[in-house]
């Protein structure tokens, strides 16, 4: 039987003795000059895409960061200034009650009552008119840097 397995595996090494063979030749073989640089100038230009996306992202997380920061800082902003008004409102409150103790008779007291809501009315329009000009030029500014932003981001990247 060790006639009939020599025999197969001498068969066996014949036929796969070509590809035995080139796989000799393969590790011997060389690159072509062209190869080796094409896969040079692939990689290098890869890796400037690469570090291109990093500082892309790195632009992007700072705008974001910025556009937080700018709304976190307005949202303080708003908030004291509606506590102002809220306090200021409640001393207005307490001077008018002041005030209205102070009347000796009914028409007194009515026309103070008249001179206090016609100062709360002057105070709400003039809310009204700074609100609406605050709200417009945080608009404005907001997409002015926005558009400043994305601008910093794309003109690199584009």
């Amino acid at each position: 039987m060790t006639t009939e397995t020599d025999s197969v595996y001498d068969s066996v090494k014949e036929a796969f003795a070509p590809v035995t063979e080139a796989f000799k030749n393969l590790q011997s073989m060389e690159v072509p000059e062209a190869a080796r640089e094409f896969v040079k100038r692939t990689a290098a230009t890869a890796k400037e895409r690469a570090a291109d996306a990093y500082a892309g992202s790195e632009k992007m997380t700072d705008v974001i960061e910025t556009a937080v920061a700018d709304s976190v800082s307005e949202a303080a902003k708003i908030s004291r200034n509606i506590q102002q008004a809220i306090y200021h409102d409640a001393e207005a409150f307490f001077a008018g009650i002041d005030k209205l103790a102070s009347a000796k008779t009914f028409s007194e007291a009515v026309q103070i009552q008249s001179e206090l809501a016609r100062a709360q009315g002057e105070t709400l329009v003039s809310r009204a008119r700074s609100t609406t000009e605050y709200f417009g030029k945080l608009v404005a500014n907001g997409a002015k840097t926005a558009q400043d932003n994305f601008a910093k981001v794309y003109n690199k990247t584009a």
